[in-house]
């Protein structure tokens, strides 16, 4: 009797500990999700910023147009990366979008009318902006995924983690060509 009832209490005591982890491993999962919808609409929001500055470049007649498409065709590539979801694509597609944003930025020292253009001003700053806000919530999403993976890599945790179908979350990274120094000289070439 007392044998059946110790027993009784050990599966209860292993049953509120797996709910308890269960549940907080959920938690983990679903603060993943939010941080990376918090990247998504920072990404859309510069995402809808580029085309007014492409458009706002192109009322200077002379300005670069392979320059123009360079951006043109990284925001589509970014975008769709973005829209699959694809962690890792996104890291890549930003990587060479964020590339051809400086390379027409450089372009611009040229082009002093431009430079002097206040809806242009106003579009770089507000890209700029989001650069770093995407940076902020880029950092934000990582340690979320950090403590997710954390998690469920831990014993005994991993124990519920593997019978519940949890799997680890992918880290938004970006190539190293993103975080090395950038070249000032290259991009004044040309």
């Amino acid at each position: 009797m007392i044998a059946a009832l110790i027993a009784a209490v050990l599966i209860v005591v292993v049953l509120i500990w797996a709910v308890m982890v269960y549940n907080g491993l959920v938690g983990l999962k679903h603060g993943v999700a939010q941080s990376w919808a918090n990247i998504d609409v920072v990404l859309k929001q510069r995402h809808d910023e580029l085309p007014k500055l492409v458009e706002t470049c192109k009322q200077y007649k002379q300005f670069e147009g392979e320059t123009l498409e360079k951006v043109i065709a990284a925001r589509g590539r970014a975008e769709g990366a973005r829209q699959s979801g694809n962690v890792a694509a996104v890291g890549a597609a930003e990587a060479m979008l964020g590339g051809a944003l400086g390379r027409l930025f450089a372009v611009v020292e040229a082009y002093p009318e431009l430079k002097a253009n206040e809806m242009f001003r106003d579009l770089q700053a507000r890209i700029s902006a989001l650069e770093n806000t995407i940076a902020d919530r880029r950092e934000l999403y990582n340690a979320a995924v950090n403590l997710n993976n954390v998690r469920i890599d831990e014993f005994p945790d991993l124990l519920v983690a593997r019978l519940t179908g949890f799997r680890a979350a992918t880290l938004l990274s970006f190539d190293s060509a993103e975080t090395a120094d950038v070249d000032v000289k290259k991009l004044f070439a040309a």
